[in-house]
């Protein structure tokens, strides 16, 4: 924008297409004329008059303090600097700036390779082209977003970005969509994306359906089964022992390992082994055959413990209440005791009368005594 002595106006920034609009504004009118002309100096409209034969330039309003004019359908050819006049002693002039944003007119992605294996790293580009100014691209892969490498090149007044992006791909990666998405202020939310196909080999897994839960025992039977998943899906699966031969009454049905009745011989690492377009992958069981009793005698020795403990603490128990039974009764007897020695002696008027009526007092229990008898 540039400012008259009396003249007021602002630069214009417009989508190509969008409407411009231009305004002409006399701070202190005096009815002068005001007129507006083209980059190429041509006059657009003269107050309220046009010109100009471009029907895509119409008036929005008119008045002494006001020239309104609107472009319609603007292109990149519109771009530049529009003069606005007013016929003054001396003339005065100011122009303003109008702008045309141009949003990119294709974005597409494109993927080194369709289907990749895991631990690969694949490239993938994205091309925003002919855009005005340039396009930044940002890449995301799910909601993470990640770092690309852009490339700009400049055609007339138009340009083309090319980001390239480096991914190594893993399984977790597997129908993840890698998005190419664009800022520019031309254009909101424009973008596009892909979804990775990645293959890997299987992963594989061992449970035991039986015995569900305890020891692995002489005489019981034993049942695995193996799952094993992949992309593509496993199509060939097997059982083997580790380190030495299956045994004979072993029964491999599928994904299925039967033994309906274990013995030592049995024991070793069992292994199933799934394998695809990818690779081979495996999981180990490993089998230890117990006694027969090997359960059972541990819970008769826990049994055994308790009854043990049970009857110790009730002879603790006993010897206790005895214990305390046996001290009241001795307590009690010795003060029988000593009231007995002390009858007659309490009423005597000195010590000889004293000694003489104790034992007189025992000659008295013994009389009695031998009288009872």
């Amino acid at each position: 924008m540039s400012d008259g002595q009396n003249l007021v106006t602002e630069d214009v920034t417009v989508v190509e297409g969008d409407v411009a609009t231009i305004s002409c504004r006399v701070k202190n009118s005096d009815d002068s004329v005001i007129q507006l002309l083209n980059p190429n100096r041509q006059t657009i409209y003269f107050r309220d008059f046009r010109p100009l034969k471009d029907s895509r330039f119409q008036l929005v309003n008119f008045s002494n303090s006001e020239l309104r004019v609107s472009l319609t359908n603007v292109s990149i050819s519109d771009e530049g600097r529009y003069f606005c006049q007013l016929y003054t002693d001396p003339p005065q002039e100011i122009y303003t700036t109008i702008t045309v944003l141009v949003p990119p007119r294709n974005l597409v992605i494109d993927i080194q390779k369709e289907i990749a294996v895991e631990g690969e790293e694949i490239e993938l580009n994205c091309t925003a082209m002919a855009s005005r100014p340039a396009t930044t691209i940002r890449w995301f892969k799910g909601n993470k977003e990640l770092t690309g490498k852009s490339e700009v090149e400049q055609w007339s007044d138009m340009y083309t970005v090319t980001s390239q992006l480096l991914l190594k791909v893993g399984r977790e990666d597997d129908g993840v969509p890698v998005i190419c998405l664009v800022d520019h202020p031309a254009v909101k939310d424009l973008q596009t994306q892909r979804y990775l196909e990645v293959m890997y080999k299987p992963q594989v897994r061992v449970s035991q359906n039986y015995p569900v839960q305890g020891l692995t025992r002489e005489g019981e039977p034993l049942e695995l089964t193996c799952a094993a998943f992949g992309k593509p899906q496993p199509t060939d699966m097997r059982w083997l022992r580790v380190d030495d031969e299956m045994p004979q009454h072993v029964v491999v049905s599928g994904s299925n390992l039967l033994i309906s009745n274990l013995n030592k011989t049995d024991n070793g690492t069992y292994r199933c082994e799934a394998s695809n377009a990818v690779g081979k992958s495996h999981a180990d069981y490993m089998l230890f055959v117990y006694d027969s009793r090997a359960g059972e005698e541990g819970a008769i020795r826990s049994v055994d413990h308790a009854v043990v403990g049970g009857v110790v603490a009730v002879v603790v128990f006993a010897m206790l209440c005895l214990l305390i039974i046996l001290g009241r009764y001795f307590a009690r007897h010795k003060g029988t005791y000593f009231t007995h020695e002390a009858k007659g002696a309490d009423d005597a008027a000195d010590a000889d009368t004293a000694i003489i009526n104790a034992e007189g007092g025992q000659n008295n229990s013994e009389e009695k005594k031998e009288y009872f008898i």
